[in-house]
């Protein structure tokens, strides 16, 4: 990411397996999160036998906000727009912030046995809305607009804020309406530097979900985890399924438009015992938090901030949302 950016529009906070990515202005890390070594494959132990990937965890997760840490920091977002709004004499609201449904259901592809015999390849969750309803914001006027999005052609050669202490000190950026200040960017964008990015030493929050973005790509073409999809594979083929895709394998066996038939059912019935009788959601599971745990002993400092920045990012969402 370009730090110096001049694309404010600054989305709600939505939770995907990509968590947060279009959140990112604080410039990205000078950390490298694929700087895992000398390119060796991390060392593991004995898989220990999974089957559902719902529950699983990672090492990252300390440092990655998930599930209900997501819709309390959409709801604190949501407040801060309110309070800057009102400001210019508006009031922002907004239905977003919900719970999330789990997203590690389908990590691996489908691995829950009863969820195959009812949905097949059908992801119940995908289509849930659970966390996901945001009601779009009404049709503003031109100042309105302004104070909520700032300009909207700025000139790029001109230095902007990248943290709230640097809006605070500097105004760059800013621009006057009828006589009122308007933050760089708008209180969009100003809720996201006060809740993301409130010091100069603010971690990137795309650094850490951009390794586990890592860690799970590392780890799908790492020899352990290449070699159990290849007994899964030769699984599937007994029965006459072929696919060499654990995770979507419906593409492959032309299931997209019909997930939930019973042939998909089938399919995904047989799926699951393959996954069982590899134990690939085992073995990928640990090949993934061996490249996590890789990860974090090289980048511990910047990570220990990270942590630290959003225990105090959770405190402060908690007393914004007067849930603290």
């Amino acid at each position: 990411m370009n730090p110096s950016s001049r694309s404010f529009t600054i989305p709600r906070l939505l939770a995907t397996v990509g968590a947060l990515t279009a959140l990112s202005m604080t410039g990205c890390s000078s950390t490298d999160p694929g700087a895992t070594g000398d390119g060796r494959e991390p060392e593991v132990g004995t898989a220990p036998r999974i089957l559902n990937s719902a529950d699983l965890r990672f090492p990252l997760d300390a440092y990655v906000a998930r599930g209900d840490r997501i819709a309390l920091l959409t709801r604190a977002q949501n407040t801060l727009i309110d309070q800057c709004m009102q400001r210019y004499g508006f009031r922002y609201t907004s239905l977003g912030g919900n719970a999330f449904p789990n997203d590690r259901a389908r990590l691996y592809g489908v691995s829950d046995a009863g969820e195959a015999s009812r949905y097949g390849y059908k992801n119940p969750d995908a289509n849930s809305g659970a966390g996901q309803q945001v009601a779009p914001d009404p049709q503003l006027g031109p100042n309105e607009s302004l104070f909520m999005h700032g300009e909207k052609d700025l000139d790029p050669s001109k230095p902007v804020p990248m943290n709230q202490e640097e809006a605070e000190r500097t105004g760059q950026g800013a621009i006057s309406v009828d006589g009122q200040k308007v933050p760089a960017g708008g209180c969009r964008r100003e809720s996201y530097l006060k809740l993301f990015a409130p010091t100069r030493d603010a971690v990137d929050i795309m650094l850490p979900q951009n390794m586990v973005t890592d860690s799970y790509l590392r780890s799908g073409e790492d020899s352990r985890v290449r070699q159990v999809k290849a007994e899964w594979s030769a699984c599937m083929a007994e029965k006459g399924y072929k696919t060499d895709d654990p995770v979507a394998p419906q593409v492959d066996l032309g299931f997209q438009s019909a997930q939930d038939s019973p042939q998909a059912i089938a399919a995904a019935q047989h799926d699951v015992t393959c996954k069982e009788r590899t134990n690939l959601v085992g073995v990928w599971h640990m090949v993934q938090t061996a490249y996590q745990n890789r990860l974090i002993e090289k980048n511990a400092e910047t990570l220990d901030l990270a942590k630290k920045q959003m225990e105090d990012r959770m405190r402060l969402a908690a007393q914004l949302t007067g849930t603290g």
